[in-house]
């Protein structure tokens, strides 16, 4: 026998130290392992993490086998680590309810345990008595078992545990908008079971998403049946998500160390290598100590100051721990792999060392790694005193069998017995690797041959969507409708994927299903669904948003290939041309150049050879069974898809359900034609709004009184007012002051006289004459008005006969189903918002876009301020229950909750596209974004707070993102009416937005401010015109600086309101200048807390959170979000930054509870007295009636001799001067 070599002795250690330290733990009949003898219940986490020493060992013993032995061994350890692994199926299979379940609630209650019972596979304890949801730890079992499935090793042995695993696919998807425990069951640090976004749950979650997408869970000997798919959009989210949040770990943690996890060994989750190499320094300079890391800042567990008699901490001993945090070894072993794969051997073998003097020796010395090392309890004021000074001792569990395994792996690894493509044989480590650019095919196509005329008459030729066959075209919807099939699976009830929608990454790749080649055009073409797809200048930023999207999110072998069918909604309004924005951006496309990114228009049969392509083998005949059961969301699509499907006698199962989902439902036109020249049907006066607080009294609904709506007057246009989002006084003149006098909207029942309606004979309403009046509509706002009474009186499925009595008829719902196309086709665009709001239509990725912006650190408020009825948002919340909340906090104003969704969308859009435009903002407060919209319109063309309100209500869906984007920049930009030709049909004002050029002013104000004001006067002769002098605030409270036009006193031009402007749009939209939470923090720090506008930010918050903390700056913005006005707290963030800097000088305290309001009046009156003693006249003295400071001191730039830091610094130093070291230069 010859004699074993050295590294088969060294390999035989390190099995000795594994058996001794994991394999005699595991349990005989399951395979699960114990966290450790005093802990028996098996972790999910710690299973996986411990047993990776196993399979490493088994393959270094296959890889380096001396003898037969060696492979037998091998064998044992590679059977130990599959044992496990099943054991840890078998737990989750038993709880396949909660996994059904959690993937449509994604609730706490509903998801899978953290830890089972070691000899049992059982649950341990109850839904609701510790904190399971850890999408981290499902997320390591599918990332490891990904990897040792690609390393040769079989875990899954059948078709049903092939569908479980589809379905936890579908339970991690989601976990960009999870908030959950975390890798240490702690949700939010004070560890009272507060969930929270987990930047690790994340990252771990997108790598396993990665990883185990198009693998074939059998190996080398499955088939298709047998391959996982995963939706590369969501990968994409979890990506981005990522990103946003690092370095940062959680709401309540700036910094964690469980993230090394995310950026190295194991998930490498993270693509760019500066934030790697950010994140790794962040780690290493705030948690590192003289023995490992501490989990994360203020982290209490076992140190010496916890009370270990209760679970949660109070808010404000968390300071107590700071600089005695225990220091665990196992991040050690995290760094020492994360050397070994990045290649840097000074890293490994620094570390290696360290960790050798942390290791403590057992009987036959092997070697131990203690699960902590904690500060002894009488050295606790010297630690405090001098951090890291102190020998600490170590506690918990020896070994931390989770640290264990990662050493002896680390080991393995440092020693050459693995090379690192061994362990990782995904090749997970090359994510932070250069990649190519991406070209991505466009692949235009024609609705039908008069549409592919007039693009070749420009010169562009395309196919037609028959010409294309045997490739069909799709709607992105049916590709939802298909996956709804995936992992779907009677035996264990699981359904497969929740419907959601699918993204461009989705929609960019060709579909094998059943041998034919399918691809699906993006869903934001999809006009069925929300109005934004009917505006072609809106169509072409998204698709401007996705190629960019595209060109730098692909990751799939191949090219994308998106496609852009041209419909007839993209002609001009009488069909006989394309829209020309249209046209120019196929120009551009055909450049090859597009929104930055590198495309290739193609035909569609051209690009399949460089096109990704994925089998949907789960539709196989096999399958028929389940196709045809009833779908319920059976929506209606163009002609388009339908010419190119096969017949309904077709024999194919497939074909026949495809066909079923894209029947069309589009019936003959019911709704009369409307009579021009015909009477309104309800008087001038009464408005939209009338209509709506009318019928919401008629459903027991009130209407809430609001500041925000302007007082009912006569209307003389024949378009109606549907809401009023801001109350600018009118002009009274002279003996014009009776005519306006004011009233109230009503709130009291209304009577039945108020809006006229027919009555019978018992004075009851008459419905049958009511409907006579629907077919003499002058407008199509006149049918919507009825049509919405009918509604709301009679319910959506009440049958219409507008034939006559017994003809049949056609409910409600379809006829203004039937009339938003009418106005969608005429680009009505305030009637399309009314009917949305009408029908409660919800935008298809209205959940995905606060879910967008909640996961990049930003809260939302819905509803018109103040609170209770603004509502914040600050978890992702289900489609159905946001869409309630928006509504509720509209008041029941579908205007609004229609605008409300709209705006989220942009944001949203932004957020991804745009992140830098949010960088200072935490709460986006989205009714006051609306009032300083409607601002901005009265202010720049000058009208009133109602037609303001009309006007923004009517701009195009383009437009109304472009005002969002001036206003979120932060740029000088201007807005002027245009004129319609006056053949058009719309009746909408027109309003063009656009950024000032260099020269400082719009083309109307270089050719003169009066061409403007007579082009006002054309549209309406017959309204006295009146210029607001200063634009009044969202909550009205700036009355205007004139009483009139020729009182001869200076007037504000729009240079001068320009530092007013800035500040209410900065407060509207909550910007604050960088660094300014730190600041605060620093300023709590010395002093007892902040008065702001009455509420007090007490100092004791710096005692539970840090200065960098999601959730400090949450509070501060909690405290200035209760001024209502935007311009008086942007002043008051200005004082606190004069603040910030009294407090950087070197003194322990500068007050007690510092009133933030007093310093700022203060500064106001002596700005106010040096106007005085420079004789400045009445109008620059007057102040604002609710705040009490000079309008003017709004309007003054911060710098400069008269500027407002000024001001505010001689304020500051007056009030807290008793504290400050005295100094003659303090003062100046």
């Amino acid at each position: 026998m010859r004699s074993r070599s050295n590294s088969g002795v060294r390999l035989d250690g390190y099995a000795r130290l594994v058996q001794e330290t994991i394999l005699r733990h595991q349990n005989p009949v399951t395979g699960l392992l114990p966290a450790s003898a005093q802990k028996k219940d098996a972790w999910v986490r710690d299973n996986v993490y411990s047993v990776l020493a196993v399979w490493a060992l088994g393959m270094a013993y296959r890889k380096n086998a001396d003898r037969d032995e060696d492979k037998a061994k091998a064998y044992e350890l590679e059977q130990s680590v599959v044992k496990l692994m099943q054991g840890l199926l078998q737990c989750m299979m038993r709880q396949v309810a909660k996994v059904e379940k959690f993937k449509h609630t994604q609730s706490t209650q509903d998801c899978l345990h953290a830890k089972y019972d070691t000899p049992t596979c059982a649950t341990v304890v109850g839904d609701d008595q510790w904190g399971h949801l850890q999408v981290d730890a499902t997320s390591i079992y599918l990332l490891m078992l990904a990897q040792m499935t690609a390393s040769g090793l079989r875990i899954i042995s059948n078709l049903d545990e092939v569908a479980f695993i589809q379905n936890l696919v579908f339970y991690i998807e989601a976990a960009y908008k999870v908030a959950d425990y975390g890798m240490w069951e702690r949700g939010d640090k004070t560890n009272q079971g507060i969930p929270e976004l987990n930047g690790s749950s994340v990252g771990i979650a997108k790598a396993a998403l990665e990883a185990i997408d198009e693998l074939d869970l059998f190996g080398a000997h499955g088939g298709p049946k047998s391959v996982i798919h995963v939706l590369p959009d969501e990968v994409e989210r979890c990506q981005s998500i990522l990103c946003s949040m690092l370095p940062r770990a959680s709401t309540s943690k700036e910094i964690d160390a469980g993230l090394l996890s995310v950026i190295s060994f194991p998930a490498f989750a993270v693509e760019d290598g500066d934030l790697v190499a950010i994140t790794k320094s962040e780690i290493i300079s705030k948690l590192q100590g003289r023995y490992g890391c501490c989990r994360f800042i203020r982290d209490g567990y076992k140190c010496p100051k916890e009370d270990p008699s209760r679970l949660h901490y109070d808010p404000a001993e968390l300071k107590l721990f700071e600089n005695i945090e225990c220091e665990w070894p196992v991040f050690w072993t995290y760094l020492i792999l994360d050397g070994i794969f990045a290649g840097d051997q000074v890293q490994v073998q620094e570390y290696r060392e360290a960790l050798e003097g942390v290791l403590i020796r057992g009987k036959n010395g092997i070697k131990l790694l203690p699960e902590l090392y904690a500060v002894p309890h009488d050295k606790v004021e010297e630690e405090y005193s001098s951090p890291h000074s102190v020998d600490r001792v170590a506690m918990g569990q020896l070994p931390h069998m989770w640290g264990q395994s990662l050493y002896i792996l680390s080991c393995l690894l440092a020693e050459g017995f693995l090379a690192p493509g061994e362990i990782d044989p995904l090749n997970r480590r090359f994510s932070t690797n250069f990649k190519p650019d991406v070209v991505v095919q466009v692949c235009v196509l024609a609705e039908s041959e008069e549409i592919q005329e007039l693009l070749s008459d420009h010169g562009i030729s395309v196919q037609t969507m028959s010409e294309v066959l045997p490739i069909r075209v799709m709607p992105a919807r049916i590709l939802s409708h298909v996956y709804v099939r995936l992992g779907n699976c009677k035996k264990l009830n699981l359904s497969g994927r929740p419907y959601r929608h699918i993204g461009v990454l989705g929609t960019s790749k060709f579909y094998e299903i059943r041998n034919r080649s399918y691809i699906f055009s993006p869903q934001f073409l999809d006009q069925h669904h929300f109005y934004l797809a009917l505006d072609n200048q809106m169509i072409v930023e998204m698709l401007r948003t996705e190629l960019a999207y595209l060109s730098s999110c692909w990751r799939m072998t191949g090219r994308p290939t998106l496609t852009f069918p041209i419909t007839r909604s993209m002609l001009v309004e009488d069909g006989d041309a394309v829209d020309s924005c249209i046209l120019a951006t196929l120009r551009k496309l055909q450049d090859g150049y597009f929104a930055g990114a590198r495309v290739q228009m193609s035909d569609l049969s051209g690009v399949q050879s460089t096109s990704f392509h994925t089998r949907l083998s789960f539709l196989d005949e096999k399958n028929d069974d389940d196709l045809l059961e009833d779908d319920d969301d059976n929506d209606e699509y163009g002609e388009e898809y339908n010419k190119c499907m096969p017949s309904e006698g077709s024999k194919d199962m497939f074909d026949r359900y495809l066909t079923q989902l894209l029947h069309s439902t589009t019936t003959k036109c019911h709704l009369p034609p409307i009579q021009s020249g015909q009477h309104h049907v309800f008087s001038a006066e009464h408005t939209t709004r009338d209509i709506l607080s009318f019928m919401a009294q008629v459903q027991g609904l009130n209407m809430p009184k609001s500041s925000m709506y302007l007082p009912v007057t006569p209307v003389k246009s024949k378009h109606r007012r549907s809401l009023n989002l801001l109350d600018v006084p009118q002009p009274q003149h002279g003996p014009q002051v009776k005519q306006q006098k004011i009233t109230e909207i009503p709130l009291k029942p209304h009577s039945a006289a108020d809006l006229h309606l027919p009555r019978d004979s018992q004075g009851n309403t008459d419905f049958a004459a009511l409907v006579r009046q629907l077919r003499e509509c002058p407008t199509l706002q006149d049918q919507a008005d009825i049509l919405y009474i009918l509604y709301v009186m009679k319910g959506a499925d009440w049958p219409v006969e507008l034939s006559g009595p017994g003809q049949g008829g056609v409910s409600v719902r379809s006829l203004l189903e039937e009339l938003y196309v009418q106005a969608g086709a005429c680009k009505e665009w305030g009637l399309i918002r009314y009917i949305s709001g009408i029908l409660r239509k919800r935008v298809e990725v209205l959940a995905e876009a606060c879910t967008d912006l909640i996961s990049h650190h930003k809260q939302l408020t819905v509803g018109l301020p103040p609170e209770p009825r603004e509502r914040v948002i600050t978890v992702p919340l289900p489609p159905e229950e946001l869409n309630t909340l928006i509504y509720e906090a509209s008041g029941q104003d579908i205007s609004i909750a229609v605008l409300t969704q709209e705006i989220m969308v942009y944001l949203a859009m932004y957020v991804r596209s745009q992140p830098a435009l949010f960088g200072d903002m935490l709460r986006l407060r989205i009714g006051l974004i609306m009032q300083v919209m409607a601002t901005e319109l009265a202010r720049s063309l000058h009208c009133s707070g109602e037609e303001a309100s009309e006007s923004l209500m009517s701009l195009s869906p383009f437009g109304m993102k472009s005002l969002l984007h001036h206003i979120l920049s932060g740029k000088e930009f201007g807005v002027e009416r245009s004129m319609r030709p006056i053949q058009s049909t719309a009746t909408s004002p027109a309003i063009s937005i656009h950024e000032i050029g260099h020269t400082g002013a719009t083309k109307t104000e270089r050719t003169g401010i009066h061409k403007l004001k007579s082009e006002i006067k054309q549209l309406d002769d017959s309204r006295p015109l009146s210029r607001c002098s200063s634009p009044s605030t969202p909550s009205g409270m700036l009355s205007p600086l004139g009483s009139g036009l020729g009182d001869g006193q200076l007037h504000w031009e729009e240079r001068q309101g320009q530092w007013l402007r800035r500040r209410r749009l900065d407060g509207a939209i909550n910007r604050v200048p960088v660094g300014f939470y730190q600041k605060v923090w620093k300023i709590l720090q010395k002093c007892h807390g902040l008065s702001i506008d009455g509420y007090v930010l007490p100092s004791s918050t710096t005692r539970e959170m840090t200065a960098r903390e999601i959730k400090f700056a949450v509070q501060v913005e909690s405290v200035l979000n209760h001024v209502p006005q935007p311009e008086y707290r942007q002043l008051l963030v200005e004082t606190m930054m004069v603040l910030g800097l009294v407090a950087d000088v070197d003194v322990d305290s500068i007050g007690g509870i510092i009133h933030v309001d007093r310093i700022l009046h203060l500064a106001n009156d002596l700005f106010l007295s040096d106007q005085k003693s420079l004789s400045a006249s009445d109008y620059f003295l007057e102040k604002d009636p609710a705040t009490g400071i000079c309008n003017f001191f709004y309007d003054s730039a911060p710098s400069g001799s008269y500027g407002t830091m000024t001001y505010l610094s001689k304020a500051t130093v007056t009030y807290v001067q008793d504290f400050l070291p005295s100094s003659s230069c303090m003062m100046q």
